[in-house]
């Protein structure tokens, strides 16, 4: 049974085995002028999973690496070196965002900074009139989400949120079958996302080593309170809010994204939560481990939708990381990517209610939408293919995989399960403010 870590290792979305000729780019406005790139925020997703793909495609899509922005020192060092050796390149450093674009050298950036960051570093790069990749979460406040949406969509600016689901083939294959009616409408959405990780998101050498004349605190906070100096807040942001939500920005935010793209729903109806710091007593104030329930469904019939159950913990990696899709007749799951008749509305059951049997035929996702496969690369497959269609769309002007929308909307569901996880309150949406209401406030810090 192919797992899905073979399987995304294996599969693209189309047209990215063939690649793209010089020719074909020759034929696209502006494809003669080289795009130059900048790294904002040098950090182990940069280095791991954003400069592979990057080098890989640089040449034929005239593509160059040209700066880093970073406000800790040794990062920009380290940025420097790294890039490169890497690439080959003579990259310039810049102590901050500001010392970047005021240089006017790039016409785009690939961001990986904090998390709660993210929102006001896209906010820069587009009124600098650049393009941007922008990692996930987009978002951790209903104030910086509303903020970077509006920003993006006023600039015209092409930005791909770091939401690679969007571009792998077992998901697209996935959306056409549940889009196509075949599926049936969704009843529900199990999502797990389990490890047995002490040292995830710790960084405890280098906090021992940080010391405050090596960044720029103030800056590094943005718009978040004033706060003393931590290196653990600086290293460790994702254990601590309001820096971070911890799981649901980190991952729920990648899985509760394929739950809008395929039902076409923007946004939960409400959401409660429930969880803690139950194993790892090591200062954190972010839970380790969390269950969040959301309700689904259109706003103006209560009566129809779907729920969905995300559960995540650091303390036993039993279950890995799953997303199982059901319907009456059966369910489809994103881990073997098989489409069956589990749990479907059987013979015996459906005659006993005069009904008819509701049982989807066994079948792969792959015989369902065609997916090109590619030569297996040494890096996330999804990651590259999602790069690949960040970089394209630079070129074209197309709208890219994971847009400025697909982001704001994954923040919703993410700042309303940290909402309903701290407040411990049912969590609302309210569509005329764009704000998450607990207990009839808004939700801020």
């Amino acid at each position: 049974m192919t797992t899905r870590r073979e399987f995304v290792k294996s599969t693209i979305i189309t047209g990215l085995a063939a690649g793209f000729s010089a020719k074909s780019y020759a034929k696209i406005i502006g494809s003669n002028d080289r795009v130059r790139v900048a790294c904002v925020g040098f950090s182990d997703r940069f280095k791991s999973s954003h400069i592979p793909p990057f080098k890989q495609f640089q040449k034929e899509m005239n593509f160059e690496m040209v700066g880093v922005s970073d406000i800790w020192n040794r990062r920009r060092d380290e940025g420097k070196a790294f890039i490169d050796k890497e690439l080959g390149s003579d990259i310039k450093v810049f102590r901050n965002n500001d010392e970047l674009y005021a240089s006017k050298s790039v016409d785009a950036v690939m961001l990986s900074t904090a998390d709660f960051q993210h929102a006001s570093h896209a906010i820069e790069a587009v009124k600098a009139g650049c393009d941007a990749y922008v990692e996930k979460p987009l978002a951790e406040t209903m104030e910086d989400n509303r903020a970077v949406l509006k920003a993006v969509k006023d600039s015209g600016k092409i930005v791909q949120i770091g939401s690679q689901r969007r571009s792998g083939g077992n998901y697209f294959a996935a959306e056409n079958f549940i889009k196509s009616g075949k599926f049936g409408p969704i009843v529900m959405v199990e999502l797990v996302w389990n490890v047995n990780q002490p040292g995830r998101w710790r960084r405890p050498a280098l906090t021992k080593d940080l010391k405050e004349s090596d960044i720029d605190w103030k800056r590094f906070l943005v718009n978040r309170p004033a706060d003393t100096f931590d290196p653990r807040k600086y290293l460790e942001y994702r254990l601590f809010w309001p820096y971070s939500s911890g799981i649901p920005g980190q991952w729920m935010s990648h899985q509760i994204d394929t739950v809008h793209w395929f039902s076409g729903l923007p946004h939960p109806r409400s959401a409660v939560a429930n969880g803690g710091i139950y194993q790892w007593q090591d200062g954190r104030k972010n839970a380790d481990t969390m269950t969040v329930v959301f309700d689904y469904g259109p706003l103006d019939d209560m009566t129809k939708g779907f729920q969905v159950q995300f559960t995540s913990r650091f303390s036993n990696g039993a279950g890995d990381t799953k997303e199982l899709y059901y319907s009456n007749g059966g369910m489809i799951n994103l881990d073997t990517n098989e489409i069956s008749s589990t749990g479907g509305l059987g013979e015996r059951e459906a005659q006993a209610m005069g009904m008819k049997a509701n049982l989807l035929n066994k079948m792969k996702l792959s015989d369902v939408t065609k997916i090109e496969t590619n030569a297996n690369t040494g890096y996330d497959a999804l990651t590259t293919a999602h790069i690949k269609n960040w970089m394209d769309c630079v070129r074209s002007r197309k709208t890219p995989n994971a847009p400025i929308e697909a982001g704001y909307q994954h923040s919703i569901a993410t700042i309303m399960s940290n909402a309903a996880y701290r407040t411990g309150q049912r969590v609302t949406f309210d569509e005329k403010t764009q704000e998450v209401m607990a207990g009839g406030k808004v939700f801020k810090y």
